[in-house]
């Protein structure tokens, strides 16, 4: 009987620790839990803006090569806005002036397509006319001009638009800076690279540097000589090419008369420091530029 009494305890003894223990299986106790968390899976912390960091050779960011060439494959399949992203950020990965210089070329090109045809854009609205709007006032408002207006919209009798008529306008901010030193030219939309040209500048340095802000914007202008002589648009002696965008100093930059950006017969000017002061292009690129830039854009000279 004492053994049978002794076994009954032992079971009992057993089923107790048994119990115990599935219970702390189970449920393990608050104050465990709080002390020794279970580390959460490194993947669900890790987010997409640190993940190269982190992950190291586990997941390898695509190379600014790479990206390059995805853009490509885009603008081969038509999908143009999704290739400029891509070009975008390939040039924001680029290592060397070499790769830089490629995909500008390529984003440059791009960029000019997209603002000059109907095709759709961030930057671009559509705008619904309204009784008494005209193109200028259209353009006005968006801060654009005229000829991009009508260009983009394909509009064949530009002076003809009435109300309900659905225009697609662009509407982003374009900056000019000018590097004396590089003799370029570069274009950016809302703070990104849009496009950047070759320029001539002044013989002696000068070229005024400071700020600016496009003045006044003259179709085949015609051009006065130092002497007071006025030289037709279309004359051989005639050195500001087909296009004309002046340029007022603003902020502490000192004011200046008579300087601009303008287009050249003499291309191989460009990249050279041969004008009296101006800053010149081809004439194809500054017919391009003109269509762009509508008065008051700033305009950045640097050495």
């Amino acid at each position: 009987m004492k053994a049978q009494a002794s076994m009954g305890r032992y079971w009992l003894w057993m089923a107790g620790v048994v119990s115990v223990a599935c219970v702390a299986m189970a449920d393990p106790p608050p104050a465990i839990t709080a002390r020794e968390p279970a580390p959460a899976p490194a993947v669900a912390v890790v987010t997409s803006a640190v993940l190269p960091a982190v992950t190291g050779a586990v997941v390898q960011a695509a190379s600014p090569k790479a990206l390059a060439a995805e853009a490509d494959a885009l603008l081969a399949a038509g999908k143009r806005a999704d290739a400029r992203e891509k070009f975008l950020s390939a040039l924001d990965a680029a290592p060397d002036d070499a790769l830089r210089a490629a995909v500008e070329g390529k984003l440059g090109k791009l960029n000019i397509e997209l603002v000059r045809l109907p095709w759709p854009m961030p930057e671009k609205s559509t705008c619904t006319v309204q009784i008494g709007d005209s193109i200028r006032s259209i353009a006005q408002k968006a801060g654009t001009t005229v000829d991009l207006i009508v260009e983009s919209n394909e509009l064949k009798r530009p002076d003809i638009i009435k109300p309900g008529d659905r225009l697609r306008v662009f509407g982003g901010k374009l900056a000019v800076t000018v590097s004396k030193g590089r003799k370029d030219l570069l274009v950016t939309c809302n703070g990104k690279f849009f496009k950047r040209y070759l320029v001539g500048t002044g013989k002696y340095d000068k070229t005024p540097a400071g700020t600016f802000t496009v003045a006044d914007r003259i179709k085949d202008p015609v051009w006065w000589r130092s002497d007071g002589k006025t030289i037709p648009f279309g004359d051989k002696e005639n050195i500001l090419g087909t296009r004309w965008l002046a340029l007022k100093a603003t902020g502490e930059t000192a004011a200046v008369k008579g300087y601009g950006i303008h287009g050249t017969w003499d291309n191989d000017s460009i990249g050279k420091a041969e004008s009296a002061g101006c800053v010149r292009l081809r004439n194809e690129d500054v017919e391009e530029l003109f269509l762009l830039v509508p008065i008051g854009t700033p305009v950045t000279i640097e050495e």
